[in-house]
């Protein structure tokens, strides 16, 4: 007979199932001895193997084979690979496992040995876990074939969760737990005994925040970690330690799981593209005495060293974040985010119940014993007659219950005894041992009966355990200024350079700004266009002939001893565009953009900028219009502008009359007749800017003329006019100079 069910209804419950199974018995940790399901069973099935720390090492192979073959029926892969977890020192900041052979390094936390070559036992502070495992502490579940019984918690005695943290993804729900430090959590824990209405902010005058097993620095502001265990979650921030030798750079300790050879490739890919100038070498000296040592050399001693590590911290690993994230299994069986103070008296309200079980288990022995006692005592007072019984009876066991009064479990033990210990079963002995063993009693009714007496013997096993196994914090707690990636133009030297862009669009820089650019060598029918002087962390803005505008940085451009790089390997101009100008100057310095049509405007030259390939339209050119060299503008307030046109007409108006705009066709400042514009027969041929006290050098052919003071006044005028026309021979313009 077959069951038949809505494929709704069975693909919700099969995926609840293995939702909860997940949850509950593979990714998250319970917070009493704050382990996953295949963490305590590697640990048991070790403890089982006789793997203690004062054992001699086995193959972990052996354990990974008890732990599927008895209890964990997984992958063994998954299995070795956390059980290798817990043996790294780099990852585990209380290691459970003690390895031997190759466990991984920190550079490579995966490049351990397969587990036949490894061989393993647990640690001391392993002994935490298990001490009391054997002293009807916890509870036993039947494992996955009903053949053996396996611990359903570790009774542990430290607050294993907060020590060595955790992270794990479930379904719907994930953990990332920090490490703490032992010392301070147990302080912790003995203020809440002493204090247990104890807020968070009294909590953390003892656990300060987390504590990896590393030396770098924690930056998290105070603030922000009081939050994250007001909350249960969070964030903290690492960052690498560092000191400088010599002129050198020297990385001493990296954040959290971060690997040496990593940061190193993302250092050189730096330097690759250029964006590290100021350093000249890197290398990598960590050894065996010193596990991490990164050494970076910078070009010069002028480098600012703290605000290249800044510059690193923001760009590279040797700066993490680490999400917190406090979800675990409570007592109650549940999940659920805590924030400290929760997990704290949860805990030890778990340790208090494991105390508990651990004494009345004790004492149910001791009650066993001083019982068995009381019925040799009476063999003892009665040897002769016991001794009788035993041999004319037939069931010696009913008529000793029926003379002495005793019960089936002292008769039993009479019956026990050997003949030899008949001899020496003496009064004084047995009454010692009864002496003794009703102390105990006392002792442990009064634990039991007294909550505060409990509560002391809890703290006497903290402060020992503190003392044992605890050491000092690893991750020091430091204020630190926030990390930032320096500006492009931070990260570059400032040198003098020429940019040359060729008639065929072909561009160079080369250094300085002594060089005559039409000296260079160019490529056959190729030659000069045009020159720009700036410095080497500046940007290079090309205009082309449709007015579209394109950025390049100075310093990815190829040397000038060669003939340069097309500039169509760089940007994606429009079809038939010609690349024409090249500009330089500071973001905030004005550039004057006119058409050969005599419209024009004032820009900034961070206007000019673009982040594509395919530019951005910053001049609109109306058809047959023509962009005139652009030209920088030192002052918007005080300078004047000079246009002049191919029939000899020259206005000089004043900059501030110029439209100021991002982009644009801009205002008329020279009027042309439309007839002329039309026809083409005459057009705007050069503009300049003109500092007050400047001299205007006007170019025709081979002649020049120089107007200054009174003469050059005489073509100023409000902006759009026509303009004077120049004195006969000047007429034919064919550039204007400014002379200083």
């Amino acid at each position: 007979m077959s069951e038949t069910l809505p494929l709704q209804d069975y693909t919700e419950k099969a995926y609840l199932d293995y939702s909860m199974y997940v949850i509950l018995d593979r990714a998250l940790p319970h917070i009493g001895d704050g382990l996953k399901p295949v963490q305590r069973r590697i640990v048991y099935a070790m403890s089982e193997l006789g793997l203690s720390a004062a054992s001699k090492h086995k193959k972990s192979a052996r354990t990974v084979g008890d732990v599927l073959g008895k209890f964990h029926p997984h992958g063994d892969s998954a299995c070795y690979e956390a059980m290798v977890l817990m043996a790294q020192p780099f990852s585990y900041r209380y290691p459970l496992v003690d390895g031997q052979g190759n466990w991984g390094s920190s550079d490579d936390p995966k490049s351990f040995a397969a587990m036949r070559y490894t061989e393993s036992r647990l640690t001391v502070y392993a002994k935490v876990l298990l001490q009391e495992l054997g002293q009807g502490t916890v509870d036993w579940n039947p494992n996955f074939d009903g053949t053996l019984s396996e611990p359903a918690l570790l009774p542990a005695r430290l607050p294993n969760v907060l020590l060595n943290g955790g992270s794990g993804i479930a379904v719907g729900m994930a953990t990332d737990i920090p490490p703490h430090n032992l010392r301070e959590v147990v302080n912790a824990c003995l203020l809440l005994l002493d204090k247990p209405d104890a807020e968070t902010d009294e909590l953390l005058e003892h656990i300060k925040g987390p504590d990896y097993p590393t030396a770098a620095e924690i930056i998290t502001p105070a603030d922000d970690l009081r939050s994250m265990y007001e909350k249960g979650g969070g964030s903290v921030r690492m960052r690498a330690c560092w000191n400088k030798e010599g002129t050198d750079i020297v990385i001493t300790d990296l954040p959290y799981q971060t690997s040496g050879s990593k940061v190193l490739e993302q250092i050189a890919t730096q330097m690759r593209a250029k964006k590290l100038p100021m350093v000249s070498d890197l290398r990598d000296e960590s050894d065996h005495e010193n596990p991490t040592r990164l050494v970076i050399t910078p070009r010069s001693n002028r480098v600012d060293l703290a605000q290249l590590m800044l510059h690193l911290f923001a760009s590279t690993d040797l700066e993490r974040s680490y999400r917190v994230n406090m979800n675990m299994i409570g007592i109650d069986g549940r999940p659920r985010v805590r924030n400290l103070r929760e997990t704290l008296v949860e805990w030890l309200e778990f340790r208090r119940q494991t105390v508990t079980r651990r004494l009345e288990w004790r004492l149910a022995k001791v009650l066993d014993r001083l019982h068995i006692l009381e019925g040799l005592l009476v063999a003892y007072l009665n040897i002769d007659e016991v001794i009788e019984i035993i041999r004319n009876e037939d069931e010696p066991k009913p008529v000793m219950i029926a003379r002495f009064g005793i019960s089936d479990i002292q008769a039993e033990a009479i019956l026990n005894l050997r003949l030899r210990n008949l001899a020496k079963l003496e009064e004084f002995t047995l009454r010692a041992e009864q002496d003794e063993l009703e102390d105990e009693r006392d002792y442990l009714e009064s634990l039991l009966n007294s909550p505060e007496l409990l509560s002391n013997l809890i703290r006497d096993e903290l402060r020992e355990d503190a003392e044992t196994y605890g050491d000092d914090r690893r991750s020091p707690l430091i204020q630190r200024e926030a990390a930032q990636q320096l500006d492009q133009t931070a990260l570059l030297p400032s040198e003098p350079v020429t940019v040359v862009l060729s008639k065929m669009g072909w561009i160079r820089a080369a250094k300085g700004h002594d060089i005559d650019p039409e000296s260079l060598n160019y490529k056959t029918g190729d030659s000069f266009c045009s020159a720009a002087h700036g410095r080497s962390n500046q940007q290079v803005i090309l205009m082309d002939s449709t007015g579209r505008s394109y950025s390049l940085a100075a310093h990815t451009l190829p040397s000038a001893r060669g003939q340069g790089d097309p500039l169509s390997g760089y940007f994606t101009a429009p079809a038939n565009a010609v690349f024409e100008h090249a500009l330089m100057g500071l973001d905030k310095q004005y550039f004057l953009m006119v058409s050969s049509l005599g419209y024009g405007f004032v820009c900034q030259f961070s206007d000019l900028q673009s982040r594509t390939k395919t530019g951005k339209a910053s001049v609109s050119l109306a058809k047959g219009a023509k962009l005139l060299t652009p030209q920088a503008v030192a002052s918007v307030d005080d300078d004047y502008i000079a246009a002049v046109t191919s029939a000899g007409y020259l206005l000089l108006v004043k900059a501030s009359e110029v439209p100021q705009l991002a982009r644009g066709k801009g205002n008329k400042l020279i009027s042309i007749p439309p007839a002329k514009l039309k026809s083409g027969e005459e057009s705007v041929v050069s503009v300049v800017a003109l500092p007050e006290d400047a001299k205007l050098v006007v170019h025709a052919g081979k002649k020049y003329k120089v107007l200054q003071g009174e003469a050059l006044k005489e073509h100023l005028g409000e902006r759009g006019r026509r303009g004077k026309l120049l004195p006969k021979g000047y007429q034919n313009v064919s550039r204007l100079e400014v002379q200083s």
